[in-house]
């Protein structure tokens, strides 16, 4: 995977990241979501690469190989505010100051706070499979809750450490063939790692608690992403399904939003790499001016 990438383990304040990077042109940064690492993005990178990028892919907080703090009550140390700033840091000691920001599933939950904490530092910004957390629980019905019942499960204490840890390979399935075997080799080892485990169901707490407090501070003072905003959503999923148009959804938070469906499942970076890659690509590309569609 990642053939000419370089890796880092960084040292950021309280957490210590690992980070795949390579290429050479505009940067762009790939977040992965839950449960995967930076390996998920190994079909999409060379592809950014070859289309004149320079790729930064870093584990989030406590995911993969990347550390954070200890756990507390509040789950403050696993904020999507504590995250963003993982990832400014890391590029900036990688010597971007600004770049273009890409995030799938949690991933997108940390792009959008860090395009709204950091607006200077993102030229850009691409949310896949992802809407605001505030704007899921403000949206919640019973097909909501018995689809996506795990954000809940994952809040309870202790018990969702316990059912994971006792049989990982059951609870987080995964084929090699379909992922890539070093990728899913990667992703296994992550996920029989009980710190990690750990970590993955902070971040959801965080998400019920600490994150939907900032992003409803957002909405009352008006905080918007005023950069051009790229919308993508995999139709064999069910984002459109619960809730008709997401780029609807984020038109409420973003003043330039264009995008489309991909035909593929919800890890769409795995599935369907090639046409993530244009998508993403033609949207760095493209004039910050571009007609919405």
């Amino acid at each position: 995977m990642f053939e000419g990438f370089e890796t880092a383990q960084i040292e950021v304040g309280e957490a210590s990241v690992f980070v795949r990077y390579g290429g050479e042109g505009p940067p762009v940064v790939l977040l992965h979501g839950h449960p995967r690492t930076s390996a998920t993005w190994h079909r999409v990178a060379p592809l950014l690469v070859a289309a004149g990028h320079t790729v930064v892919c870093p584990d989030l907080r406590g995911y993969g190989r990347s550390r954070g703090p200890a756990f507390t009550a509040d789950h403050a140390g696993y904020s999507k505010r504590a995250v963003a700033a993982d990832v400014v840091a890391v590029l900036r000691r990688l010597g971007h100051e600004r770049f273009a920001l890409v995030g799938h599933d949690r991933g997108g939950a940390v792009a959008l706070r860090l395009t709204l904490d950091h607006p200077r530092a993102v030229t850009r910004v691409a949310f896949a499979d992802a809407l605001p957390v505030s704007e899921h629980l403000s949206r919640i019905t019973a097909e909501f809750a018995t689809r996506w019942w795990h954000w809940f499960f994952f809040a309870q204490p202790d018990v969702p450490e316990r059912v994971i840890t006792a049989d990982p390979d059951s609870w987080y399935r995964g084929d090699p063939e379909v992922m890539g075997a070093e990728n899913h080799a990667e992703w296994r080892r992550a996920t029989r790692d009980p710190d990690v485990v750990r970590a993955m169901l902070e971040d959801y707490r965080a998400g019920l608690t600490v994150d939907r407090r900032h992003e409803e501070a957002d909405r009352a003072a008006g905080t918007r992403i005023t950069c051009p905003t790229l919308v993508l959503w995999s139709l064999q999923d069910d984002l459109e399904e619960l809730y008709g148009d997401p780029r609807v959804i984020w038109r409420r938070w973003a003043d330039d939003v264009r995008g489309h469906g991909i035909d593929a499942g919800h890890h769409v970076a795995e599935l369907a790499p090639g046409e993530l890659a244009a998508a993403i690509g033609g949207f760095l590309q493209g004039p910050a001016g571009a007609p919405v569609t």
